[in-house]
């Protein structure tokens, strides 16, 4: 259990680094969605119980795994995949419109 945490924590971490030091617009965006990927592994390790099974299999309810951090993971990979393709629908934007996807060449280029 702790090395899937320490595993969601790394992964998390390179998305933050993603994010703050590189200066390619899709760079960024894998960025943001390995931070992503990162938080829907943390919410399906939530919900993890060792030998646990679906509530509608255990008529007993002694040993239930709680469906709602996977149903919230679901919607997150929903809402994940919209996000992702707006992020790409504007950096094609950005592309057409100045040329590069080089952060410090676009703030050079608009002022």
């Amino acid at each position: 259990m702790l090395a899937v945490q320490i595993v969601i924590a790394i992964l998390f971490i390179l998305g933050i680094y993603t994010i703050l030091n590189r200066k390619n617009v899709i760079k960024i965006i894998m960025g943001i969605n390995i931070m992503e990927a990162s938080l829907i592994l943390f919410l399906i390790q939530l919900s993890y119980k060792d030998g646990g099974t679906a509530p509608i299999l255990d008529k007993e309810y002694e040993l239930i795994v709680d469906p709602l951090p996977q149903a919230l993971a679901l919607t997150a990979i929903v809402i994940g995949a919209s996000t992702t393709a707006v992020m790409l629908f504007l950096a094609i934007k950005l592309y057409k419109e100045y040329g590069t996807l080089d952060i410090s060449e676009i703030r050079r280029l608009r002022g």
